[in-house]
């Protein structure tokens, strides 16, 4: 089982430090596993496969855009978050997985192109790549950290995906997505000509987790 938490719009640190709130207390056995479905504000974050090349504007030019800068733990390069993104950060205890890092990565993008279907997007993967694509461009990146338990053996997720829904993509344009340079992103929104209800993907996400992760999802207590 994994409990959902529907979170609305959070500032990025703020949902950082309820992440890591969330591993300690999975780590110490107070907690099951967790998934916090929400959206950010304007932000920029740079992962740990950050290239200053990829961050194309000085950071005062950023400011003066409302949009803030992150560096943060997570895997990846650079990425946007704003409203009308769907991004959820999963923290799961791998340890009845086995423990398997890129066996989740596959879970994570098997769960959203699953998600997708409900909306008539046929979703995938594209070599090398880690995130969603649907044919050349990219509708949901990827990027995870995987927290050793001190007190309970194996891995605990933290950090996890972003879907385009409504995004207003001209934001990617102020970065170099993901350090990719010849591919392009979109959102459901481009892609299907409307406007999506950001809810019913939220329902379609979970549904997605459930197949994927055979687990049962309940609402946060």
């Amino acid at each position: 089982m994994f409990h959902i938490h529907r979170l609305g719009l959070v500032p990025y640190m703020e949902a950082w430090d309820l992440q890591k709130d969330w591993v300690a207390k999975i780590d110490a056995g107070e907690s099951g596993n967790r998934l916090l479905l929400l959206e950010h504000p304007h932000t920029i974050t740079l992962g740990r496969g950050f290239h200053q090349e990829n961050l194309i504007f000085s950071k005062e030019y950023y400011d003066r855009q409302g949009i803030s800068i992150v560096e943060i733990d997570r895997g990846g390069d650079v990425t946007y978050h704003g409203p009308g993104q769907l991004v959820g950060y999963p923290i799961f205890h791998l340890g009845e997985r086995g423990n398997d890092s890129h066996g989740y990565l596959r879970d994570l993008e098997e769960a959203l192109i699953i998600a997708l279907k409900e909306f008539g997007i046929e979703g995938g993967r594209k070599a090398p790549y880690t995130g969603v694509w649907v044919g050349d461009v990219k509708i949901a990146a990827i990027g995870v950290k995987f927290n050793r338990g001190r007190k309970n053996r194996g891995y605990i997720t933290s950090h996890g995906f972003a879907l385009n829904v409504n995004t207003d993509l001209r934001y990617f344009n102020l970065i170099i997505p993901c350090g990719i340079r010849e591919f392009g992103v979109t959102s459901m929104q481009q892609i299907l000509g409307r406007e999506v209800d950001v809810n019913h993907v939220m329902d379609a996400v979970v549904r997605g987790f459930e197949q994927v992760f055979g687990w049962k999802a309940e609402p946060a207590e």
